[in-house]
């Protein structure tokens, strides 16, 4: 059996400007019909890796191959209307005095009634082969999303780079549109690249996500282990709300108020922080002030008395006081809970749930979680 070769591949790339170093050994292999999200904060190098992948511009070190061959390294540099890349970005930038079938048809080489095929075949898959005749301006945000995502695919991109494709559309669009785009993305084996700094769309449409910062790939991996497994605490972070409770490491566990959690391969008396998200937070009413029965898997309950609690729609966000320090832990419950400011509860966690990291500074013991601390990790959790 023939095995598959990467349609693309990218090998310790890096390019600075001036004095900085704006992506640094960036490294991808992206399968046919494969989608990786390149994920991180703005300003992270996203884009750029991006250009210079699509050849508007060209790194400083590495090699980019397509399909097993060198489009771009020290010595070659094919430009970027040979390397067989579409491209998909924020501003639709359709042609507004063509048609919507004159756009779709205006990268397509070939015989007339090939390209009419190909128009014809690529708007029905979006849902648009009643707007051929229409010209841009009379189509919504949506429709002109879709029409754009077609006019990218139709010259049969190996391909195709998106950057922030649907940041200008309304959230419920957005995700419809989304959807459709990954349908048709996957049923044309193209191999995609998309750029965003929003975690929710990346863990919705990707294969695999490779999270980026400061210019290097921090973290790569499918979805359910990057956000799981994160390899730092800012990593976690990007991803969703943490709670963060700081502790010392006695006989290869970490001592908290919430009980002892494993530690593996730390010394003693190494500062570690325990981060816990708010779904994985536990509530029990005040028995009498005996406090909640405990489990093995669920430490020790600490006591803290509501603060304030929102409805959400899907959820609850409730914020407590803990009593221990006076921190602020939040808590995320399914439905509607929205217990009275003042009411005490108590509040634990199981193990497993649980992100262990060590510390460089001290840590404050101050929730939620405040970016800005280095550390390394984890070292334990699920």
């Amino acid at each position: 059996m023939r095995e598959v070769a990467p349609r693309l591949e990218i090998k310790g790339v890096s390019r600075t400007f001036g004095c900085r170093e704006v992506v640094s050994d960036v490294s991808l292999l992206i399968m046919p019909g494969q989608l990786t999200c390149l994920l991180g904060p703005s300003g992270c190098g996203k884009s750029t890796t991006l250009r210079i992948i699509a050849g508007v511009d060209r790194q400083d070190t590495g090699t980019i191959l397509i399909d097993g061959e060198i489009v771009s390294d020290r010595r070659i540099h094919i430009p970027p209307e040979l390397r067989s890349v579409g491209f998909m970005f924020q501003e639709f930038a359709l042609f507004p005095h063509l048609t919507v079938g004159q756009n779709v048809a205006f990268g397509i080489k070939g015989r007339r009634a090939e390209k009419r095929k190909r128009v014809d075949n690529l708007l029905g898959k979006m849902g648009m082969e009643g707007f051929k005749d229409s010209f841009p301006y009379e189509l919504s945000g949506g429709e002109q999303q879709r029409v754009a995502l077609a006019r990218a695919l139709a010259p049969k991109p190996r391909i195709m780079l998106m950057d922030e494709p649907f940041a200008s559309l309304d959230e419920r669009l957005r995700d419809r549109v989304r959807d459709e785009a990954l349908e048709v993305l996957k049923g044309e084996q193209t191999a995609v690249l998309m750029v965003t700094h929003d975690p929710r769309e990346a863990m919705r449409m990707s294969d695999e996500i490779a999270f980026m910062r400061q210019g290097r790939i921090i973290q790569q991996g499918a979805p359910f282990e990057i956000y799981n497994s994160p390899v730092d605490r800012d990593t976690a972070a990007f991803f969703s709300d943490l709670n963060m409770v700081h502790g010392v490491v006695r006989d290869a566990c970490v001592e908290t108020v919430f009980g002892k959690f494993p530690t593996p391969g730390l010394v003693d008396g190494a500062d570690v922080e325990v981060i816990i998200r708010p779904q994985h937070v536990r509530i029990d009413f005040d028995r009498g002030g005996k406090g909640p029965l405990a489990t093995s898997s669920d430490g020790v309950a600490a006591r803290g008395v509501v603060h304030r609690s929102r409805y959400m729609g899907n959820t609850s966000l409730v914020e407590f006081r803990m009593e221990f320090d006076n921190s602020i832990l939040v808590a995320t419950v399914p439905s509607a809970f929205l217990p009275n400011p003042g009411a005490p509860l108590w509040l634990s966690f199981r193990r497993d749930r649980c992100l262990v990291y060590p510390c460089t500074v001290q840590a404050r013991v101050d929730n939620p979680y405040k970016p800005g601390l280095e550390a390394t990790g984890p070292v334990s959790g699920s």
